[in-house]
């Protein structure tokens, strides 16, 4: 494959620029990783908002989701981008693990594009397909939107979570040998919890985005039936996601207690193997025995500390323990939230009024992308100095080749560049009319 060809042409040798690497595959990520959220969780949301119309006749339903389709167009086609130059990057940044591990985790990158191309293939026969195809079959070209989206994901999160817990192939004389690509991929103990801590998050940052962006006309007085029924719509997704998360973070934890346990360390800065650890919540509040608990569920179970490895297998603690706290924190006060809004749906059937819970909402959808990026900083900087945990170290792996800041400072223009271009096509897209994606009464009556 092309990209094993780039690793193999540079050799991995001492690189001065090892941190401006990493710093530019982590501004790649950080650009591309909310768009993944919204190829996971966006999709459900716009056909089930067409299946609504099906179900109901309501025009409105018709309107939010053919608006909504064009958004997702464009997230698609700026993910198309970004999705692109972190697999160059692969190679350029790091030919000593592609070179060394592409055999072992190449099928994961080859799924991941077969579900690419089907869905580019179908979202664009959904998108153009609305006065063309019959309603109920429209509805159905958005399945493999859906479909595709989850497994083009599946399989990235699936080659993240054999970096985290390798397994699949053995080691001789340097070389990844008896290589079996699907133990591989499915084999290792963290598929499961990333996977599943990966597709509630999608949920939590595409539904409490929506809900900034249409609690904001909320605020400002427009309470019409289409800004009632996004915002409805939005909020359920992630106000049911929300406290989902807290249990799969709990369950990732244990995971990481097990397999991991210099990353776990990190996260509370435990600087000693301790029987009975504490849990420290700032300002220096500690909660005896409470690590222990969280981690093993035993408040007597021995948690192992920073001292057990030498200096240089540790992660950077300052920033791994900053990153799980702001993740935690965030993801607290969302799902809280999320329980104010769905005990008011829930009982009182309308949605809060409080102009408070607004300000909340309107707040909690870039506190999401910020909860999203420091749970992926937790769980990549927290496996330094290993690109390949206990097996490659990400010093071994990085590129010996030369002009790293200048790459560095053009992939920053290049991604201000698609910032600005995606704000601009989204603004035209809210400044349309609603009359222009409303159904006719032909196309409401063959809904209904």
């Amino acid at each position: 494959m092309p990209i094993d060809l780039i690793a193999s042409a540079f050799g991995p040798v001492q690189q001065e620029y090892l941190l401006e690497a990493r710093q530019m595959q982590a501004m790649s990520f950080v650009a591309h990783i909310p768009l993944v959220c919204f190829g996971v969780a966006f999709p459900a949301l716009v056909v089930f908002a067409e299946w609504r119309h099906h179900r109901t006749g309501d025009p409105v339903y018709r309107t939010l989701a053919r608006r909504w389709s064009k958004i997702m167009l464009a997230l698609f086609a700026v993910g198309v981008v970004s999705g692109t130059i972190l697999s160059f990057e692969l190679g350029l940044l790091w030919p000593g693990f592609m070179a060394a591990f592409g055999d072992v985790f190449g099928l994961g990158f080859t799924l991941e594009g077969f579900s690419f191309f089907i869905e580019a293939i179908f979202i664009a026969i959904y998108v153009y397909g609305w006065d063309r195809l019959p309603p109920r079959t429209h509805l159905l070209t958005g399945i493999p939107v859906i479909l595709s989206g989850i497994t083009g994901s599946f399989f990235v999160i699936a080659v993240n979570a054999w970096m985290n817990n390798p397994s699949g192939f053995r080691m001789e004389n340097g070389e990844a040998v008896d290589v079996d690509p699907w133990g591989a991929l499915f084999g290792n103990s963290y598929l499961a919890h990333e996977m599943v801590h990966m597709y509630v998050a999608a949920y939590i940052v595409a539904g409490f985005l929506l809900a900034s962006i249409y609690g904001w006309q909320w605020l400002k007085g427009n309470r019409s039936r289409y800004v009632r029924t996004a915002l409805t719509i939005s909020l359920t997704a992630a106000a049911i996601a929300a406290p989902v998360q807290l249990i799969v973070g709990d369950w990732a934890a244990r995971t990481v207690a097990e397999e991991q346990p210099i990353k776990l360390a990190s996260f509370e800065d435990l600087q000693e193997t301790t029987k009975g650890a504490p849990f420290d919540i700032p300002p220096g509040i500690e909660i005896p025995d409470m690590l222990s608990l969280l981690a093993f569920h035993d408040p007597n179970a021995t948690v192992t500390g920073l001292d057990s490895v030498p200096a240089d297998d540790r992660p950077p603690v300052g920033i791994v323990r900053v990153s799980f706290l702001t993740m935690v924190a965030i993801g607290s006060l969302l799902a809280a939230l999320a329980a104010v809004f769905l005990y008011v749906r829930v009982r009182k059937r309308r949605l809060p009024e409080s102009r408070w819970f607004w300000r909340a909402a309107i707040a909690a959808g870039p506190l999401s992308v910020v909860a999203l990026i420091a749970g992926w900083v937790t769980t990549e900087v927290g496996r330094q100095p290993w690109v390949v945990y206990g097996v490659m170290r990400t010093e071994d792996a990085v590129t010996g080749a030369g002009g790293i800041p200048i790459g560095y400072a053009t992939l920053a223009i290049v991604y201000a560049g698609v910032l600005g271009a995606v704000v601009w096509i989204l603004r035209r897209l809210a400044a349309r009319p609603l009359e222009e994606d409303a159904p006719t009464a032909t196309d409401g009556a063959a809904g209904g």
